[in-house]
């Protein structure tokens, strides 16, 4: 075991140097360079979407094959058309008025660390955002998904070098351990950590001693008003918590509904093939959430039969999402909290107030600063519920998963999505490529200086001329002398 942590810090510092090496050539390319090499990536991955998605569910048996194509394509696609429209490289504003210029430099090396939930789209998503920058990166995969992800990172370096980037600009650990990954963090040559993980890992990234961009937890609450179209509203959270199997963070994980249309909100999620739970279903199922207070790893990315399944019950094979009516929120409450998973809780509410009140309470439970959704028809509601929430991203009438990302919403794309202060992250942004450059600013001086000058001159008091031609005579008489 000792070996292998050691052989893990070689490694890291040997792709480290490996990449650094690769990056100092990297630095000062084109912007037409660093173009031809991101459209290269971006079709290369495009091309072994499907091949990719079907490596990370084979290693993971997380999600959807078809969803995890979907993410790869959009890691690729969407992430792509975003980045080629910001400016990275070089002079990247003129203020004529102010007379302030920008300058874009990069970063260096990029610590990037890969979760496996999300293990291939996540990869390609922070090559993208880190080459656009003309950083180097060095991806530590999740050890459940380190082949999946190491398949990528070997993909996207080929596409690299063909369109003439230096050989090593992205590389990846082939055998990640927990003292690899602090190594790659802390190491001298490393500019800024992209941590996306657990809180454990989260934490470590801040803790590093590096600039880092980590994010929270989610525990996404969905309010649904009694304003809001019925039909609509259960189709778009069917849709957000069943895609790839609630792997994405922002994924529906708690409804709130008013009381007033709940029963049409029940029988609407069962004709959907949902399943409510009984007292009892529901307590089996309670015992099999959590593993030692945390999320069991056993459930997470599976069909809503398989849970079924492990915790003994019996359900439709066609069951989508398995519901359980809840009233309680807090960390032994295992309903209440995030569960990466096709599981909801249902809260009934009396009025919109107290429905403000319960997702508070859910998201102060494990997912602060990250998601909230609401449906409504009712515009007043709805600024009420985003004035009021410790959440960044409020998405009205969307799914909660694929909104927060900028699937469903003009929000930036991104697999990455900061949480702010609330969840003891930097950003609230959807974290991109500019984040991942320095901007230098060049200022020119704009007091009026000379004006100020010329106008401090007319208000001196006249000069005793005469006392200064004395002066001048007797200095002019001691220069003679000598």
């Amino acid at each position: 075991m000792i070996y292998k942590d050691l052989e893990s810090i070689k490694e890291a510092r040997d792709l480290l140097k490996k990449t650094y090496n690769a990056w100092e050539k990297f630095r000062n390319f084109s912007s037409q360079s660093i173009q031809k090499i991101l459209e290269n990536i971006k079709d290369k991955a495009l091309e072994n979407a499907e091949y990719l998605a079907k490596l990370a569910h084979e290693e993971t048996g997380f999600g959807i094959i078809e969803d995890k194509i979907k993410k790869n394509q959009f890691a690729a696609q969407n992430v792509y058309e975003d980045i080629v429209k910001q400016k990275t490289i070089g002079i990247i504003k003129k203020d004529e008025v102010n007379k302030i210029i920008e300058i874009a430099v990069p970063m260096g090396v990029i610590a990037a660390i890969i979760p496996s939930t999300n293990p291939t789209s996540t990869t390609i998503y922070k090559a993208l955002i880190a080459i656009a920058g003309r950083n180097g990166i060095v991806f530590s995969p999740h050890p459940s998904a380190k082949r999946s992800i190491f398949e990528t990172a070997r993909i996207l370096e080929e596409a690299a070098i063909e369109a003439g980037a230096p050989e090593g600009i992205i590389s990846c650990m082939a055998n990640p351990t927990i003292e690899g990954t602090t190594e790659l963090m802390k190491n001298e040559l490393t500019a800024l950590i992209l941590a996306t993980g657990g809180e454990g890992l989260v934490r470590a990234a801040y803790g590093s001693g590096k600039p880092a961009y980590g994010v929270g937890p989610g525990n996404v609450p969905v309010y649904l008003d009694k304003s809001c179209d019925i039909k609509s509203a259960v189709k778009s959270v069917i849709i957000g918590k069943t895609f790839d199997n609630g792997t994405i963070c922002a994924s529906e994980q708690s409804i709130v509904v008013h009381k007033e249309i709940h029963e049409k909100v029940v029988e609407e999620f069962k004709n959907e093939n949902c399943y409510f739970l009984n007292e009892e279903e529901k307590s089996k199922l309670e015992k099999i959430i959590l593993q030692n207070g945390k999320i069991n790893p056993k459930i997470v990315g599976k069909s809503a039969s398989s849970i079924a399944e492990m915790a003994g019950l019996n359900v439709p094979k066609n069951s989508k999402i398995l519901i359980a009516f809840e009233e309680k929120v807090g960390k032994e409450i295992p309903f209440s909290r995030e569960k990466l998973s096709p599981l909801l809780a249902f809260y009934v509410v009396s009025n919109w107030e107290e429905g403000c009140q319960r997702c508070m309470d859910l998201l102060k439970n494990g997912g602060m600063g990250h998601t909230l959704v609401i449906h409504s028809r009712d515009d007043e509601i709805v600024m009420k519920f985003s004035l009021e929430k410790p959440a960044f991203r409020i998405l009205v009438n969307t799914p909660a998963s694929l909104g927060a990302i900028g699937l469903t919403t003009s929000l930036t794309p991104s697999l990455t999505l900061g949480c702010g202060t609330y969840g003891n992250n930097i950003t609230t942004d959807n974290i991109t490529a500019k984040h991942l450059i320095n901007i230098k600013r060049v200022a020119f001086d704009c007091s009026n200086f000379c004006e100020f000058k010329s106008i401090t001159e007319e208000k001196t008091p006249e000069i005793d001329k005469e006392k200064i031609r004395s002066i001048v005579k007797e200095i002019l008489e001691d220069i003679l002398k000598k």
